[in-house]
């Protein structure tokens, strides 16, 4: 009887943390670049050691562990914002900027000059030319990205944007502020950027509110079977109390 219970917790813990992934995936559903989660599952078997002498040998029980998330890279659609500083990467890459960690990687092109008039993401982290950071000056006057992220003002060019690729997408680790850590970038070959729009998320909004409804029925249901499974227990204690000596 316990086991039934304790495989049913273990469900339910499964299904609280993938709400937790689905919640935060609609939460960012209108962030610039944000990629978004899928719950990693996995059958775990118990016992490990089989009591198999006797007559009726130990069945194996079956557990859900949830063991790590996945993050979907697919592009985002792209939006029009008109606004200068902002940036998409048309295909595939990533841009480069500077955290207190150390690089790191975005898709997020919603840039911005800080007080020092630095090109900075919208959580204030340096945005990386091939040169490394970027800074501009009232003299500088308008600014333009070409397709190839070639950053120019009135005064010149000031560097080009520093886009990279990985071999393995997947192997790259989310770090916070819509951020991602990994090693071995290498520079991308055919650079593409769209000046003036960002690339959106790619959450689907209709798809996360239907796991959702599907995650929170399966809750019910498990919970529902853990409280009649309680019952049980309760009553076969109640009847094995009052049998006589």
């Amino acid at each position: 009887m316990e086991n039934a219970l304790l495989i049913g917790l273990s469900r339910q813990s499964a299904l609280r943390n993938q709400l937790n992934v689905v919640a935060n995936n609609l939460a960012n559903m209108n962030t610039a670049g944000f990629k978004s989660q899928r719950l990693l599952f996995e059958e775990y078997l118990m016992p490990d050691a089989e009591a198999s002498h006797f007559r009726r040998g130990d069945r194996v029980l079956s557990y859900v562990v949830d063991y790590g998330a996945s993050s979907d890279f697919s592009a985002g659609a792209v939006s029009i914002t008109g606004n200068p500083l902002d940036v998409a990467i048309e295909g595939d890459g990533w841009f480069v900027v500077q955290a207190p960690e150390g690089e790191h990687y975005t898709r997020a092109g919603s840039f911005h000059l800080d007080s020092t008039g630095q090109l900075v993401t919208a959580s204030g982290n340096p945005v990386l030319t091939e040169g490394g950071p970027v800074h501009f000056t009232v003299a500088d006057g308008a600014i333009t990205i070409a397709k190839d992220g070639t950053i120019s003002t009135e005064q010149g060019e000031k560097g080009r944007l520093r886009v990279v690729d990985f071999d393995d997408p997947d192997a790259l680790r989310r770090v916070g502020d819509n951020l991602f850590a990994g090693e071995d970038p290498r520079p991308l070959a055919d650079v593409r950027v769209l000046q003036g729009a960002v690339e959106r998320s790619n959450v689907q909004g209709v798809v996360e509110i239907t796991r959702m409804i599907e995650i929170t029925r399966n809750y019910e249901t498990v919970s529902k079977m853990i409280s009649q499974g309680d019952e049980l227990l309760r009553k076969a204690i109640d009847a094995l109390g009052s049998v006589q000596a």
